[in-house]
């Protein structure tokens, strides 16, 4: 499902050194409105300390590339570790944010920090579960989730979004955790809060020397301040993640691994799926990453995605899309040269109202919040606007600013050994700005500063996703999701391989499908996950 969350957070792969979410991969947590309460409490950087965690314990300095070759299969975990107890307790809070019910447990897991050497230092992977409420026989094993990012907290997300997975707790446990280098799992942290509320001054769409050179400096800062981070920097990769969620399976007790990924969360379902194709149990990818884009395919894939959806959402105002796009593009130029006022002592600069608007269109039921922010932007006050962004920026009334774009970049630059360089980024400005006029030119220039001397290369074009073997697989699309264009979920199932991806699509708005409101999508994610049902491959629910 696109889980809805109160303090928005959408998805993306974010621009976490400006501050800004661009959204150049496909991304996580849908939003409508707070954020959820979590488990064990993660490191939210109130202050300017900008204090990274301490590496793993006899981890060096320095940030490292992973000593795994990504082609080779590494030794298995010891069994200290696959048969490792977990010693469930009460979840604390996090901060500004009461602990869960007593329905919650938490843990913590020991894995390797490299599993090209699983004797060696391990890292801490924090979970959370709550037991199933049907009878021991009817019990089929644990559900683990992500629910995209990269970054995305599943310790802090799970108990609120719990009450949207009524149907499949019947019979799984259901479990969240947060991964490797993500908020209670050794999360990453790259700058504080004052660092970041200035970065949010650099123009993301520089028009002149100096906003080019300031630009890719903040991009260079940022990396830098992340090597704090230590040798934990080289291994916070989505396949070690899925090695992760491998180990999880053994300690939990399973045979096989059942799950659920959307977004970022369905490229971690489908890697698993290739690298254990035999233990792969039932598993659904809902708002669906295309692994065939490559990172500046990524990009267009969204500007097409989030005009898409934009230009819904001008048609539900009676407004032709085209003339709506032109006065939003009007504002975005005023906006560039002279921010607007708000309510406090900020000002709504050309890439802030962006971001908001990114934000309402990850959920058919943020529009009105779009519609008043436009309205009262036309009027000359950017307060609501920034409202919308400082949720997708994880900014809280006193001005700290959490963490998850920090880990999400972090993950997705050592994923990803693509770096665009700055004057082909130029080339493509014009095609991007076709393709969205209003979104285009932020995912453009994304492809140059998200990476930008990074201190880590990277391991993929692509992600390797084909599972040969593997049990049926279902692939879950949205033709309205701007996320993660509904197209990826066709090139997923056909990746995975014949036999084993199962497309399902929703006719619908949003990012995600399961739990958004179609009882066709619902009835057949849970005949799936409850009695293994496999669908017809090509289902269209409307």
């Amino acid at each position: 499902m696109a889980p809805k969350v109160s303090r928005a957070r959408a998805g993306g792969r974010t621009r976490a050194g400006t501050g800004v979410r661009t959204l150049t991969l496909a991304a996580a947590v849908v939003l409508t409105a707070g954020l959820a309460t979590g488990c064990t409490a993660p490191d939210k950087g109130g202050g300017d300390g900008g204090g990274a965690p301490n590496p793993p314990s006899g981890s060096a300095s320095r940030p490292t590339a992973p000593s795994e070759p990504r082609t080779a299969s590494p030794p298995p975990p010891p069994s200290s570790l696959t048969t490792q107890h977990l010693d469930w307790g009460r979840c604390r809070a996090t901060t500004g944010s009461p602990a869960p019910g007593s329905d919650w447990r938490c843990a913590t897991l020991k894995a390797p920090l490299d599993y090209a050497k699983p004797d060696g230092p391990t890292i801490g992977l924090a979970l959370i579960r709550t037991a199933a409420r049907g009878s021991e026989d009817d019990r089929i094993g644990s559900l683990l989730f992500n629910f995209g990012g990269p970054g995305g907290s599943g310790v802090d997300l799970m108990p609120a979004f719990a009450p949207q997975y009524a149907k499949l707790r019947e019979r799984y446990d259901l479990v969240g955790f947060d991964p490797r280098g993500v908020s209670a799992s050794e999360g990453v942290r790259c700058r504080g809060d004052k660092d970041t509320q200035a970065a949010e001054a650099v123009d993301l769409t520089p028009d002149t020397a100096a906003e080019e050179t300031a630009y890719l400096k903040d991009a260079t800062d940022f990396g830098a301040g992340c090597k704090k981070a230590g040798r934990l920097l080289g291994h916070v990769s989505t396949i070690e993640a899925a090695r992760d969620l491998d180990l999880m399976r053994q300690v939990l007790g399973d045979d096989e691994l059942h799950y659920m990924g959307v977004s970022y969360g369905t490229e971690l379902g489908g890697i698993y799926a290739h690298l254990f194709p035999k233990k792969a149990g039932r598993l659904v990818l809902d708002a669906v990453v295309d692994p065939t884009a490559g990172r500046v395919g990524q990009a267009e894939n969204q500007a097409r995605g989030f005009q898409r959806a934009l230009d819904h959402y001008l048609t539900s105002r009676g407004k032709d899309p085209k003339e709506g796009t032109r006065e939003i593009v009007a504002l975005l130029k005023r906006l560039d040269e002279r921010p607007l006022p708000t309510a406090g002592d900020r000002e709504l600069n050309e890439s802030l109202a962006t971001t908001a608007m990114a934000v309402t269109l990850y959920s058919k039921n943020s529009w009105p919040a779009l519609t008043r922010g436009l309205r009262d932007a036309e009027k000359g006050d950017g307060t609501a606007l920034l409202a919308l962004a400082d949720s997708y920026n994880d900014r809280d009334a006193r001005g700290h600013y959490g963490t998850a774009s920090h880990s999400q970049r972090a993950i997705s630059c050592l994923d990803d050994k693509t770096r665009p360089t700055t004057a082909r980024t130029k080339a493509r400005l014009a095609h991007f700005r076709a393709l969205s006029p209003v979104f285009g030119p932020y995912m453009g220039w994304d492809t140059a500063g998200w990476c930008h001397d990074w201190p880590v290369p990277g391991q993929w074009d692509d992600p390797d996703v084909s599972a040969p073997g593997a049990a049926p697989v279902l692939v879950v699309g949205n033709t309205g999701d701007p996320a993660t264009p509904y197209e990826g979920a066709r090139r997923m199932a056909d990746e995975l391989g014949e036999g084993v991806g199962v497309e399902l699509t929703w006719k619908g708005e949003g990012h995600g499908a399961y739990g958004s409101g179609s009882a066709c999508v619902d009835s057949t994610v849970n005949a799936y996950l409850l009695e293994g049902r496999i669908p017809r491959d090509g289902k269209v629910c409307s």
